[in-house]
């Protein structure tokens, strides 16, 4: 059934080229999570009302589930390094907007329209998996090429790594020193990694590489362009123009091919499957923040919600780590089925929390099956998409974590204010059986979208 591998991320670090843009793309991260709670502790620090500081918080959640894919649609049309400079721009001009605004303390709509620019913040979880998908299935590392499912996880770690401690930084320098410090410290590290990313040009992969197979769009130009050759030179100057019009007919196809045309949402039934599972995955992880720091502040212990977020991230991170050296030989369809089922049934115990032992319980129990059901979400986009399109269609999952990120906390919130703490535990087991459901429901769809395995790169000539 499954089998161990304790040596699989020696092959991942011993990947020099990738440090780069692993490197920009974490610090890129450490901007995107600390994006929400930053906002919110800078604005209310500032003397501004939870109310607007929640608002602008649900404007950047808003903005970069509308926005955020369509940047990354013109990613794998036009290649990393042409969109992320002038999508990163815009993002950080909203970042200036609101950071000057509270400054000067200054009404609130300029708030509202720098939150909305925040949300051309370009996704660096998708980048560097593209990156990483490009580097392996075009056989560019040979013999050296990691498993893509140990990429996945490994890469699921640093996502992690970035939301257990950017919000933590951001809280500590905005209480320190002052209330802009922590966003001013997350748009610098957003600007260097956007440099980084932008001149680490050899692992950028350029549109459409995969279209006729890992690294054979270039070759099939060159051999339709070499034929077009030798027919013109058998025929003689007679066949100069169908040597022209061939060349530029295998041009043309290879140009239309490494355009995406329609938004993925709209084209594949896979994408649209994991986006209500993420949608319902943030749904029910926003509540459950929202009702922690509620029951918390309950409890009289506020700093005991930081404890929990920062334990459950610390365990999912492991259990991320430990997951990516298991070899499953089920289907990813039936893998998928499997961990919804694990994360719905985890942390749909949370309506038998009643203290701060049973939440800390819930909470550690949730975070071991949560990480690998990324992976094996994942797993199932890279192998239900085109690779040259997997930045859009991971994006595409993000944002509907985004979308349900921004319902949950409003839910949990309503219900804290009207029925109590405890009525909003209750209500998110109702949204954790929402993931499982999905999943058992559109597993012949998912299976239907799978697309053959490609072969290994252990296994190819080279």
């Amino acid at each position: 059934m499954a089998k161990v591998s304790p040596g699989v991320y020696k092959k991942v670090l011993r990947v020099r080229e990738a440090y780069p843009f692993d490197i920009a793309c974490l610090l890129m991260r450490f901007f995107g999570s600390m994006l929400n709670i930053g906002v919110v502790t800078m604005i209310t620090l500032s003397g501004y009302s939870f109310l607007t500081a929640g608002l602008s918080s649900s404007l950047i959640a808003l903005s970069i589930f509308v926005v955020t894919p369509r940047v990354s649609k013109r990613i794998d049309e036009r290649g990393q390094s042409a969109v992320v400079p002038k999508a990163a721009a815009v993002s950080l001009l909203g970042l200036v907007v609101l950071i000057a605004n509270v400054a000067l303390h200054g009404p609130v709509w300029p708030l509202f329209v720098g939150a909305l620019l925040v949300g051309f913040f370009p996704s660096p979880q998708a980048m560097a998996r593209a990156r990483w998908t490009y580097l392996i299935r075009s056989g560019r590392l040979g013999e050296a090429a990691p498993d893509l499912r140990t990429m996945f996880s490994y890469e699921s770690v640093l996502d992690d790594m970035a939301f257990i401690f950017s919000p933590s930084i951001s809280i500590a320098l905005a209480a320190a020193i002052a209330p802009v410090a922590g966003m001013v410290c997350g748009g610098v590290a957003f600007a260097v990694g956007v440099v980084l990313l932008c001149t680490a040009k050899s692992t950028e992969p350029h549109p459409g590489w995969s279209q006729a197979g890992a690294a054979g769009n270039d070759a099939d130009i060159v051999d339709v362009a070499d034929a077009a050759d030798a027919v013109a030179d058998v025929a003689g100057d007679g066949a100069a123009a169908s040597k022209g019009a061939l060349a530029e007919g295998a041009a043309a196809v290879a140009s239309a091919a490494s355009v995406p045309s329609k938004s993925l949402l709209a084209t594949s039934a896979a994408v649209r499957v994991l986006f209500v599972i993420y949608a319902f995955a943030g749904s029910f992880l926003g509540l459950f923040d929202t009702a922690t720091v509620s029951l918390s502040e309950d409890l009289n212990s506020p700093d005991f919600a930081g404890a929990v977020l920062m334990a459950s991230g610390a365990v999912s991170m492991t259990a991320g780590f430990l997951f990516g050296m298991v070899r499953l030989r089920a289907p990813l369809p039936k893998q998928l089925v499997v961990a919804a089922c694990a994360v719905g049934l985890s942390f749909g115990t949370m309506f038998l929390i009643d203290s701060a032992p049973t939440l800390m319980a819930v909470a550690l129990l949730g975070a071991c099956t949560y990480a690998p059901l990324l992976i094996v979400a994942n797993g199932v986009c890279e192998r239900a998409v085109p690779d040259a399109r997997l930045t859009e269609a991971i994006t595409w999952l993000n944002a509907g974590y985004t979308c349900g990120a921004a319902f949950g906390p409003t839910v949990a919130g309503a219900l804290i204010d009207t029925f109590g703490t405890m009525a909003s535990f209750k209500v998110g087991t109702l949204l954790c059986l929402g993931m499982p459901l999905t999943a058992i429901f559109c597993y012949r769809v998912v299976k239907a979208s799978i697309l053959p395995a490609y072969t290994v790169v252990e296994e190819r000539e080279m």
